[in-house]
């Protein structure tokens, strides 16, 4: 048996593989009408030997030239994957040789699937672009960041105006949600940031006992643990913390409702989102933070006491005195002053990729990250600025 690139289309002329039940069987072209009909007949199903949409399309195009493609399945008795396949690969190859195609003579169930496979245009293979030159990459970088710069910029006017309201008793900033959101972001991170504040404590009363034993000096272990946690580290961790607690969940929040359009029917009903949404979580936050770097400062140092007690043998009363003596009131105005500020740039960054979120899943899961990447970003910046600052001021 010839291949069938050699046979001519003859009323006869079968492609039969392996002699399965499911063969081809093409009616002869009639040069003056120049049509081809395909008959279905048996079961064209996965489990079946099935020819190639090339094995077919070469009977196409063998003897007569052929201008439209017809099929007949009356006697088709089962089918499945297998034929949409072979029969989307023999329509584009029937297409691009400029062949019409009939479908009528198909089943409904073919048709239909077919047509909505047509629906959806093929993937095609495209080359890389090649690789920009670096300064066209710095050109593009500068760009994105001066774009997103400026968005934060306008989003921070936004923020100014709904406070500027708020002063004014024009705000509409809903009660429950607001003490909602001020347990949410107070208590409830009580256990975290206490469990952190202890673990500093421990870890700082460590690394000063190992230097200063040397010395025979370890009594002023609680100088350094109180003055390190009431100054800078009690509000910088309890910002970190936030960060990843309070500032993610803003913006998984926001870009949610972004998603769901709840936002967009706010702006229809004429609420505005900053005053709603905004500047509830940022009260709250700003409220909260300071009270939280309370709570972390004196865990902290009672973390302090247990090594300082604990291995350094020193009395109770004599490390509480030390501390006592250490510490001043314009320490803990340091620390709290940068809590709050640190609450309110968390508070900023969460909200602001919130709601400058894309409206899918992964956008949202994009502002989650690029919102405690920002917070950390902020904190760690705010608080080499005030560090400064404040030295500057004799503090």
């Amino acid at each position: 048996m010839g291949s069938p690139a050699d046979r001519a289309v003859t009323p006869e002329t079968t492609l039969d593989l392996a002699r399965s039940a499911s063969p081809w069987v093409l009616d002869p072209v009639r040069p003056e009408a120049g049509t081809l009909c395909l008959h279905l007949r048996g079961r064209w199903t996965m489990g079946d030997r099935l020819p190639t949409p090339a094995e077919v399309a070469r009977l196409l195009t063998s003897g007569a030239p052929v201008r439209r493609l017809t099929f007949d399945a009356t006697s088709l008795t089962g089918w499945d994957t297998g034929l949409l396949t072979l029969l989307r690969g023999v329509l584009a190859q029937a297409e691009a040789a400029g062949i019409v195609i009939d479908p009528i003579g198909l089943p409904d169930g073919v048709r239909r699937l077919l047509r909505l496979a047509g629906v959806v245009p093929r993937r095609r293979e495209e080359r890389a672009a090649p690789l920009p030159s670096w300064l066209a990459r710095l050109g593009q970088v500068t760009i994105g960041a001066g774009n997103g710069v400026a968005d934060l910029l306008a989003f921070v006017g936004e923020v100014v105006q709904a406070f500027g309201a708020l002063l004014t008793f024009r705000a509409r900033i809903p009660r429950a949600e607001f003490w909602f959101l001020v347990q949410s972001v107070g208590a409830r991170a009580l256990p975290i940031t206490g469990l952190v504040g202890v673990l500093i404590g421990v870890i700082f009363a460590f690394v000063g006992a190992v230097q200063l034993r040397q010395f025979g000096a370890q009594l002023y272990v609680a100088d350094l643990v109180g003055i390190a946690v009431a100054r800078e580290v009690g509000a910088l961790i309890t910002a970190i913390v936030l960060a990843g607690r309070t500032g993610s969940a803003f913006a998984a929040q926001l870009g949610t409702m972004m998603v769901n359009e709840e936002i967009d029917a706010l702006t229809t009903m004429g609420i505005s989102p900053m005053q709603f949404l905004v500047l509830p979580r940022m009260i709250a936050l700003v409220l909260m933070t300071p009270l939280l770097t309370l709570y972390a400062d004196l865990l902290g140092m009672i973390g302090g006491a247990v090594v300082g007690v604990g291995m350094l043998e020193i009395g109770p009363v004599a490390y509480l005195h030390r501390t006592v003596e250490a510490l001043r009131i314009a320490d803990f105005v340091m620390g709290l002053s940068k809590a709050s500020v640190f609450g309110a740039l968390v508070a900023l960054a969460g909200c602001f990729r919130g709601m400058r979120s894309g409206r899918s899943a992964a956008a949202v899961g994009e502002a989650t990250t690029s919102a405690v990447v920002t917070c950390i970003v902020f904190i760690i910046v705010a608080d080499g600025i005030l560090t400064v600052l404040y030295n500057a001021l004799g503090y």
